[in-house]
Protein backbone atom coordinates (compact mmCIF):
# COMPACT_ATOMS: atom_id res chain seq x y z
CA UNK A 1 0.00 0.00 0.00
CA UNK A 2 1.36 3.54 -0.73
CA UNK A 3 1.90 6.11 1.77
CA UNK A 4 -0.72 8.23 0.63
CA UNK A 5 -3.42 5.70 0.91
CA UNK A 6 -2.04 4.56 3.92
CA UNK A 7 -2.35 8.30 5.55
CA UNK A 8 -5.91 7.99 4.30
CA UNK A 9 -6.75 5.06 6.29
CA UNK A 10 -5.27 6.49 9.47
CA UNK A 11 -7.28 9.63 9.12
CA UNK A 12 -10.28 7.50 7.98
CA UNK A 13 -9.89 5.73 11.38
CA UNK A 14 -9.53 9.11 13.31
CA UNK A 15 -13.31 9.73 12.49
CA UNK A 16 -12.77 11.85 9.16
CA UNK A 17 -12.94 11.61 5.73
CA UNK A 18 -16.55 9.83 5.47
CA UNK A 19 -17.28 11.74 2.41
CA UNK A 20 -15.37 9.20 -0.20
CA UNK A 21 -14.94 11.91 -2.66
CA UNK A 22 -12.62 13.48 0.07
CA UNK A 23 -10.74 10.17 0.71
CA UNK A 24 -10.00 9.69 -2.93
CA UNK A 25 -8.53 13.30 -2.70
CA UNK A 26 -6.53 12.57 0.00
CA UNK A 27 -5.10 9.13 -2.01
CA UNK A 28 -4.39 10.52 -5.04
CA UNK A 29 -3.00 14.47 -4.52
CA UNK A 30 0.40 13.43 -2.98
CA UNK A 31 2.12 15.60 -0.27
CA UNK A 32 5.55 15.08 -0.85
CA UNK A 33 5.03 17.55 -4.17
CA UNK A 34 4.06 20.19 -1.95
CA UNK A 35 6.25 19.48 1.06
CA UNK A 36 9.98 19.52 -0.87
CA UNK A 37 11.17 20.53 2.98
CA UNK A 38 10.35 21.33 6.07
CA UNK A 39 11.38 22.27 9.55
CA UNK A 40 11.35 20.29 12.91
CA UNK A 41 13.05 20.96 16.13
CA UNK A 42 16.04 18.17 17.10
CA UNK A 43 15.81 17.18 20.12
CA UNK A 44 18.96 19.19 21.56
CA UNK A 45 16.52 22.23 20.48
CA UNK A 46 18.08 22.70 17.04
CA UNK A 47 16.25 23.85 13.97
CA UNK A 48 16.79 20.72 11.88
CA UNK A 49 15.19 21.39 8.09
CA UNK A 50 14.40 17.99 6.38
CA UNK A 51 14.70 18.02 2.65
CA UNK A 52 13.60 15.74 -0.32
CA UNK A 53 14.57 12.58 -2.38
CA UNK A 54 17.52 15.15 -4.17
CA UNK A 55 19.29 15.78 -0.74
CA UNK A 56 22.72 13.57 -0.88
CA UNK A 57 22.82 12.25 2.25
CA UNK A 58 20.13 9.26 2.42
CA UNK A 59 19.07 9.73 6.03
CA UNK A 60 17.78 12.83 5.22
CA UNK A 61 16.21 12.10 2.52
CA UNK A 62 14.14 8.64 4.25
CA UNK A 63 13.76 11.56 7.86
CA UNK A 64 12.12 13.78 5.30
CA UNK A 65 9.45 11.03 4.12
CA UNK A 66 8.49 9.53 6.99
CA UNK A 67 7.36 13.09 8.43
CA UNK A 68 5.75 13.68 4.86
CA UNK A 69 3.06 11.23 5.68
CA UNK A 70 2.52 11.12 9.74
CA UNK A 71 -0.86 12.68 10.72
CA UNK A 72 1.15 16.09 11.96
CA UNK A 73 1.57 19.79 10.53
CA UNK A 74 4.56 20.73 8.84
CA UNK A 75 6.34 24.11 9.56
CA UNK A 76 7.27 24.68 5.67
CA UNK A 77 8.69 28.36 6.01
CA UNK A 78 10.39 30.12 8.72
CA UNK A 79 11.32 33.55 8.95
CA UNK A 80 13.48 35.16 11.46
CA UNK A 81 12.60 32.32 13.39
CA UNK A 82 9.11 32.22 13.16
CA UNK A 83 6.49 30.45 11.25
CA UNK A 84 5.20 32.13 8.50
CA UNK A 85 3.89 28.92 6.47
CA UNK A 86 2.84 25.33 7.33
CA UNK A 87 1.22 22.27 6.12
CA UNK A 88 -1.44 21.87 8.58
CA UNK A 89 -2.26 18.38 9.89
CA UNK A 90 -3.90 16.09 7.89
CA UNK A 91 -6.79 14.80 9.68
CA UNK A 92 -7.67 18.60 10.61
CA UNK A 93 -7.50 19.45 7.10
CA UNK A 94 -9.86 17.04 6.27
CA UNK A 95 -12.07 17.72 9.20
CA UNK A 96 -12.17 21.01 7.65
CA UNK A 97 -13.10 20.13 4.24
CA UNK A 98 -15.87 17.66 4.86
CA UNK A 99 -17.15 20.59 7.34
CA UNK A 100 -17.10 22.37 4.39
CA UNK A 101 -19.93 20.94 2.87
CA UNK A 102 -19.27 21.27 -0.58
CA UNK A 103 -21.51 20.04 -3.92
CA UNK A 104 -20.51 19.72 -7.67
CA UNK A 105 -20.17 22.90 -9.38
CA UNK A 106 -19.27 25.15 -5.86
CA UNK A 107 -17.03 27.87 -6.41
CA UNK A 108 -14.77 28.22 -3.12
CA UNK A 109 -11.96 30.50 -1.80
CA UNK A 110 -9.07 29.38 0.19
CA UNK A 111 -6.98 32.45 2.60
CA UNK A 112 -3.83 31.18 2.88
CA UNK A 113 -2.39 29.06 -0.01
CA UNK A 114 0.62 27.82 1.93
CA UNK A 115 2.26 25.16 0.29
CA UNK A 116 -0.96 24.28 -2.47
CA UNK A 117 -1.78 21.05 -0.97
CA UNK A 118 -5.31 22.07 0.47
CA UNK A 119 -5.74 23.80 -2.81
CA UNK A 120 -5.27 20.90 -4.62
CA UNK A 121 -7.06 18.37 -2.67
CA UNK A 122 -10.36 21.52 -3.50
CA UNK A 123 -9.23 21.44 -7.20
CA UNK A 124 -9.64 17.17 -7.03
CA UNK A 125 -13.01 17.64 -5.52
CA UNK A 126 -14.59 20.59 -7.25
CA UNK A 127 -12.42 20.86 -10.52
CA UNK A 128 -9.23 23.71 -10.95
CA UNK A 129 -11.68 26.42 -12.45
CA UNK A 130 -13.93 26.31 -9.35
CA UNK A 131 -10.72 27.09 -6.99
CA UNK A 132 -9.28 30.18 -6.34
CA UNK A 133 -6.37 30.75 -3.19
CA UNK A 134 -4.41 33.80 -2.56
CA UNK A 135 -1.46 34.57 0.12
CA UNK A 136 -0.32 37.75 0.60
CA UNK A 137 3.23 36.61 0.34
CA UNK A 138 4.49 36.26 -2.73
CA UNK A 139 7.43 33.43 -2.10
CA UNK A 140 4.94 31.85 -1.10
CA UNK A 141 2.07 31.64 -4.12
CA UNK A 142 4.84 31.12 -6.28
CA UNK A 143 6.16 27.97 -4.74
CA UNK A 144 2.70 26.82 -4.57
CA UNK A 145 1.82 27.58 -8.04
CA UNK A 146 5.21 25.29 -8.79
CA UNK A 147 3.78 22.60 -6.40
CA UNK A 148 0.16 22.70 -8.42
CA UNK A 149 1.50 22.38 -11.80
CA UNK A 150 4.10 19.68 -10.70
CA UNK A 151 0.68 17.91 -9.39
CA UNK A 152 -1.14 18.44 -12.81
CA UNK A 153 -4.16 21.62 -10.79
CA UNK A 154 -3.77 24.90 -12.56
CA UNK A 155 -6.48 27.18 -10.00
CA UNK A 156 -6.19 30.51 -9.47
CA UNK A 157 -3.17 31.40 -7.35
CA UNK A 158 -3.80 34.86 -6.38
CA UNK A 159 -0.53 37.48 -4.75
CA UNK A 160 -2.90 39.47 -2.59
CA UNK A 161 -3.99 40.62 0.78
CA UNK A 162 -6.29 37.60 1.95
CA UNK A 163 -8.02 40.19 4.70
CA UNK A 164 -9.53 41.97 1.65
CA UNK A 165 -10.28 38.64 -0.30
CA UNK A 166 -10.30 37.95 -3.98
CA UNK A 167 -13.49 40.06 -5.70
CA UNK A 168 -12.03 39.74 -9.60
CA UNK A 169 -13.49 35.82 -8.87
CA UNK A 170 -16.39 36.58 -6.90
CA UNK A 171 -18.83 35.59 -5.86
CA UNK A 172 -17.95 32.54 -3.53
CA UNK A 173 -20.23 29.44 -2.51
CA UNK A 174 -17.50 28.41 0.13
CA UNK A 175 -14.36 30.01 1.59
CA UNK A 176 -11.90 28.46 4.12
CA UNK A 177 -9.25 30.15 5.50
CA UNK A 178 -6.02 27.85 6.86
CA UNK A 179 -4.88 31.27 8.74
CA UNK A 180 -6.51 32.57 11.99
CA UNK A 181 -8.90 35.37 12.30
CA UNK A 182 -8.98 37.97 14.66
CA UNK A 183 -12.34 38.98 13.20
CA UNK A 184 -14.55 38.19 10.17
CA UNK A 185 -12.79 40.29 7.36
CA UNK A 186 -16.34 42.09 6.12
CA UNK A 187 -15.28 41.44 2.62
CA UNK A 188 -15.69 38.35 2.66
CA UNK A 189 -19.64 38.54 3.36
CA UNK A 190 -19.41 40.39 0.21
CA UNK A 191 -18.08 38.64 -1.70
CA UNK A 192 -20.13 35.30 -0.88
CA UNK A 193 -23.42 34.25 -2.28
CA UNK A 194 -26.49 34.22 -0.23
CA UNK A 195 -26.80 31.25 1.81
CA UNK A 196 -22.49 30.80 0.95
CA UNK A 197 -20.68 29.04 3.96
CA UNK A 198 -17.42 30.16 5.78
CA UNK A 199 -15.45 28.20 7.66
CA UNK A 200 -12.16 29.66 9.05
CA UNK A 201 -9.89 29.42 12.32
CA UNK A 202 -10.92 32.07 15.41
CA UNK A 203 -9.45 31.85 18.16
CA UNK A 204 -8.52 28.24 19.02
CA UNK A 205 -11.41 27.15 17.11
CA UNK A 206 -12.95 27.09 14.11
CA UNK A 207 -16.19 29.11 13.03
CA UNK A 208 -18.89 27.66 10.36
CA UNK A 209 -20.62 31.24 9.16
CA UNK A 210 -23.50 31.41 6.49
CA UNK A 211 -23.90 34.02 4.91
CA UNK A 212 -27.45 35.55 4.60
CA UNK A 213 -26.71 38.59 2.91
CA UNK A 214 -23.45 41.12 2.21
CA UNK A 215 -23.15 42.48 5.82
CA UNK A 216 -25.05 39.26 8.12
CA UNK A 217 -23.95 36.66 8.61
CA UNK A 218 -23.73 33.74 11.94
CA UNK A 219 -22.81 30.54 13.01
CA UNK A 220 -21.23 28.05 15.29
CA UNK A 221 -18.08 27.14 16.55
CA UNK A 222 -17.12 23.12 15.28
CA UNK A 223 -16.14 20.76 18.10
CA UNK A 224 -12.44 20.35 17.21
CA UNK A 225 -9.91 22.72 18.25
CA UNK A 226 -7.97 24.42 15.76
CA UNK A 227 -4.53 26.48 16.15
CA UNK A 228 -3.12 27.96 12.70
CA UNK A 229 -0.47 30.77 11.97
CA UNK A 230 -2.30 34.51 12.37
CA UNK A 231 -4.03 36.11 9.06
CA UNK A 232 -1.14 38.27 7.75
CA UNK A 233 -2.72 41.42 5.91
CA UNK A 234 -5.40 44.37 7.15
CA UNK A 235 -7.07 42.91 10.25
CA UNK A 236 -5.24 44.75 13.14
CA UNK A 237 -4.51 42.07 16.39
CA UNK A 238 -7.25 41.65 19.20
CA UNK A 239 -6.41 42.04 22.70
CA UNK A 240 -5.58 39.47 24.79
CA UNK A 241 -6.09 38.94 28.49
CA UNK A 242 -3.21 37.56 31.33
CA UNK A 243 -3.89 35.39 33.58
CA UNK A 244 -0.92 34.93 35.47
CA UNK A 245 -1.79 37.42 38.53
CA UNK A 246 -5.80 37.22 38.14
CA UNK A 247 -7.00 34.91 40.79
CA UNK A 248 -8.05 32.20 38.03
CA UNK A 249 -7.70 28.97 39.71
CA UNK A 250 -4.89 26.89 38.17
CA UNK A 251 -7.29 24.09 37.19
CA UNK A 252 -8.93 27.12 34.91
CA UNK A 253 -5.94 28.19 33.53
CA UNK A 254 -4.69 24.92 32.59
CA UNK A 255 -8.28 23.82 30.50
CA UNK A 256 -8.55 23.89 27.39
CA UNK A 257 -12.47 25.58 27.04
CA UNK A 258 -11.41 28.02 29.44
CA UNK A 259 -8.42 29.51 27.33
CA UNK A 260 -10.68 28.88 24.58
CA UNK A 261 -12.81 31.63 26.24
CA UNK A 262 -10.13 33.82 26.94
CA UNK A 263 -9.44 33.70 23.47
CA UNK A 264 -13.13 34.84 22.18
CA UNK A 265 -13.24 37.25 24.51
CA UNK A 266 -10.44 39.02 23.52
CA UNK A 267 -9.63 41.49 26.38
CA UNK A 268 -13.14 42.69 26.70
CA UNK A 269 -13.72 41.53 29.80
CA UNK A 270 -11.14 40.40 33.58
CA UNK A 271 -10.68 37.12 33.19
CA UNK A 272 -11.95 36.61 36.65
CA UNK A 273 -15.60 37.30 35.22
CA UNK A 274 -14.54 35.12 32.37
CA UNK A 275 -13.39 32.35 34.90
CA UNK A 276 -16.51 32.92 36.55
CA UNK A 277 -19.01 32.81 33.60
CA UNK A 278 -17.04 29.76 32.45
CA UNK A 279 -17.84 27.81 35.87
CA UNK A 280 -21.05 28.73 36.17
CA UNK A 281 -21.92 27.81 33.06
CA UNK A 282 -20.55 24.35 33.21
CA UNK A 283 -17.02 24.85 31.14
CA UNK A 284 -18.56 24.86 28.47
CA UNK A 285 -17.06 23.42 25.41
CA UNK A 286 -16.71 25.16 22.16
CA UNK A 287 -19.58 24.30 19.97
CA UNK A 288 -21.53 25.97 22.50
CA UNK A 289 -20.29 29.11 21.32
CA UNK A 290 -20.98 31.42 18.35
CA UNK A 291 -20.07 34.67 16.04
CA UNK A 292 -22.36 36.80 14.45
CA UNK A 293 -21.90 39.46 12.07
CA UNK A 294 -24.38 42.27 10.91
CA UNK A 295 -23.91 45.77 9.67
CA UNK A 296 -20.23 46.27 10.32
CA UNK A 297 -20.28 45.00 14.28
CA UNK A 298 -19.41 41.15 15.33
CA UNK A 299 -20.09 39.61 18.53
CA UNK A 300 -19.54 36.16 20.02
CA UNK A 301 -21.90 34.69 22.22
CA UNK A 302 -22.83 31.54 24.75
CA UNK A 303 -25.46 29.38 23.56
CA UNK A 304 -27.82 32.12 22.11
CA UNK A 305 -27.28 35.41 19.79
CA UNK A 306 -29.46 37.06 22.44
CA UNK A 307 -28.44 35.13 25.44
CA UNK A 308 -26.89 36.52 29.18
CA UNK A 309 -23.14 36.04 27.48
CA UNK A 310 -22.24 38.55 24.47
CA UNK A 311 -19.11 40.30 23.66
CA UNK A 312 -18.11 42.27 21.00
CA UNK A 313 -15.24 41.37 18.69
CA UNK A 314 -12.63 44.42 18.74
CA UNK A 315 -9.68 45.11 17.28
CA UNK A 316 -7.07 48.45 17.97
CA UNK A 317 -8.92 50.15 14.79
CA UNK A 318 -12.10 50.25 17.06
CA UNK A 319 -10.50 52.53 19.33
CA UNK A 320 -10.44 49.76 22.79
Amino acid sequence: MDAPTELAREVVAGGALVDPAWRRAFEEVPRELFVPSYHAVTPDGADQEWRSRDHPDARVRERWWRGLYQDVPLATRMRDGALTSSSSQPSLMARMLEALQVVDGNRVLEVGTGPGWNAALLAHRLGETNVTTVDVDPEITRSAREHLAAAGYHPAVITADGARGCPEHAPYDRLIATCSLPRVPLPWLAQCRTGALILAPFATGLIALRVSDDTHATGRFLATPAYFVPLRGDVPPRASIPVSDTGVPLDARRSDSFQFLLALVGGEIPARWAYEIWRDEGRPARERYGVTVADGEQWVWLDHTDGPHTWLVRSPEDGS
